[in-house]
């Protein structure tokens, strides 16, 4: 009951924080604003008593900063929540969209409609970057299968389709689009939440929302997966069937993440990890708690890519790249001393 009860507080603290974090960060910047007038604003538009507040600090907090914050954290929690499925659907610590290439490939679906027209008429940017995601995993996947699976595997076919596909989307910038669509889509592609609006959000929450009632739900069935296929199929859990829904739900969520906001790295490879350490490895704890803190860090990252260099913006992606390195190489090491720790010792050996 103890763990019950800190697993609850942990999840509501994160919660607490997503909400704290994304009215704190809407008052960080040039325009002169409070926390609470952030908060009078947001009330004003809900139906409650006028701000006390200039027209242009409404326009800023409600049109700019309130939809690329919410976007934000969407997109944290789309892409924590696909790393935490994608760890333990494929039981590689691993794996996340941008590892396995399905981020490379969403963009490569992106540009080839939004620069060549391929489709244009029938799919939308998102839709294009859903199909190449989906393409892109299941080259990664037939890759890794026919190399005989495995973390070692499915790593080097990750980034084997990365390179495949980040090159297939420079071919086609540089050959086809003019000098200021080459620019503006290279800083898309590094991740860039600028020029968000409502219509983003609102199709970016829709994605995110079937992903997160979707893999909620799934929560036990990944605990058993965790356990093994044979396990898992013993234990009831349709594995083919589950995985076909969860591959599904990751690619569309994370196509959706792509098309409004570029390829965002190590989001998903990180944060599963640090939930852990939490409050343990059940996913009815770990999923809540993983996204949570998604949102919760994507909302700071992005507010350091527009104000740390004010007023000139870095892409979001560089942020998240600079800090996911060095947790990402923690994790590498705080691996190889677990296994070193659980080695056999051989005793009087010379």
């Amino acid at each position: 009951m103890g763990h019950r009860v800190r697993s609850a507080v942990v999840v509501l603290g994160a919660l607490a924080a997503v909400l704290a974090s994304v009215a704190v960060s809407i008052a960080v910047g040039p325009a002169d604003l409070t926390t609470a007038d952030v908060v009078s604003v947001v009330v004003s538009h809900l139906g409650g008593p006028a701000a006390e507040v200039s027209r242009i600090q409404d326009g800023i907090v409600w049109e700019m900063r309130l939809p690329r914050a919410v976007l934000a954290a969407l997109c944290g929690t789309g892409l924590a929540l696909c790393g935490a499925v994608m760890q333990s659907m494929l039981r590689n610590r691993l794996a996340d969209p941008f590892v396995l290439g399905i981020s490379s490939g969403a963009s490569t679906g992106a540009v080839t409609v939004a620069v060549l027209g391929i489709g244009a008429g029938v799919l939308s940017l998102s839709s294009g970057a859903f199909v190449g995601a989906i393409v892109s995993f299941v080259l990664v996947m037939t890759l890794a299968t026919g190399a005989g699976g495995g973390t070692g595997p499915v790593i080097l076919a990750g980034v084997a389709g990365t390179q495949l596909f980040s090159a297939l989307t420079s071919f086609i910038v540089l050959s086809s689009a003019d000098a200021e669509q080459t620019r503006g889509v290279l800083f898309w592609l590094l991740g860039s939440l600028a020029g968000a609006d409502w219509v983003d959000v609102w199709v970016c929450a829709a994605a995110v929302g079937i992903g997160v009632v979707v893999c909620v739900i799934a929560a036990p069935s990944l605990d058993a997966m965790t356990l093994g296929s044979d396990t898992a199929t013993a234990l009831g859990v349709p594995i083919g069937r589950l995985k076909v829904i969860l591959l599904g739900v990751t690619a569309l969520m994370t196509a959706t993440i792509v098309a409004a906001a570029g390829a965002i790295g190590f989001v998903g490879l990180v944060l599963p990890h640090a939930a852990r350490l939490l409050v343990g490895p059940r996913h009815s704890r770990l999923l809540p708690t993983t996204m949570a803190m998604g949102a919760v860090f994507m909302v700071w990252a992005d507010t350091l890519a527009r104000s740390i260099f004010g007023p000139q913006e870095i892409p979001v992606g560089v942020v998240t790249a600079l800090v996911g390195v060095p947790a990402f190489a923690l994790i590498l090491l705080r691996g190889r001393g677990s296994r070193l720790r659980s080695a056999p010792r051989l005793v009087g050996a010379r």
